[in-house]
């Protein structure tokens, strides 16, 4: 799948993913790292991400001249790329414009990792995001959960951080954020994953 180009001159547009799953059940769970880093960079920006569309909830704003679109796909995990090929059709954004942040199991709990391209080493919100953008080659920011050995996956990813686990987790997030505004504000990602990683 190819995306054109915005046909304006001069459109900048870049488009932030959180991953996780809706409902209240799941708010901060393990597995819904990536909506809380969306959620705290929408603080930042003093936005509110409450437009309902594209089968997720989004919001898009201009920041020094770029339009840029903040989204949580409600698609529940496994089929994120739904609304992410969506809205970039939608909106005709590319692959090298999107930046997706998602929970990683096999790094430690908080610790980020910046990348420009990559498998999805397991993740299933990731696996549907590269088939639904036809490619691999987008910019991401694994957010560590850590792992317990010999753990049920599935109830670890769902389950809620331990308490003192959550100041770690809210530092991380707090990271997350800076490392995003780097790349924004410097539209250069290898300076965010130079300063970042």
């Amino acid at each position: 799948m190819f995306f054109r180009h915005s046909s304006k001159i001069g459109d900048k547009m870049k488009l932030i993913i959180g991953l996780g799953n809706p409902g209240k059940k799941y708010d901060n769970t393990r597995h819904n790292t990536g909506f809380m880093c969306i959620d705290a960079l929408a603080e930042h920006f003093n936005q509110e991400i409450g437009t309902k569309k594209f089968e997720g909830l989004y919001t898009k704003f201009k920041y020094k001249g770029e339009d840029i679109v903040l989204l949580k796909p409600q698609t529940y995990m496994n089929n994120s790329g739904m609304s992410v090929g969506a809205i970039m059709k939608y909106f005709k954004i590319d692959k090298e414009d999107i930046l997706v942040i998602y929970d990683d199991m096999d790094m430690p709990v908080g610790k980020l990792r910046l990348r420009e391209k990559g498998s999805a080493g397991g993740h299933n919100g990731m696996k549907s995001i590269i088939s639904h953008v036809g490619g691999q080659d987008f910019k991401r920011i694994r957010f560590g959960i850590g792992k317990i050995p010999h753990c049920d996956v599935v109830n670890y990813v769902l389950g809620h951080f331990g308490p003192a686990e959550y100041p770690v987790i809210q530092e991380g997030i707090k990271t997350c954020v800076d490392a995003i505004m780097c790349y924004i504000d410097n539209d250069d990602f290898n300076k965010a994953m130079n300063t970042f990683n």
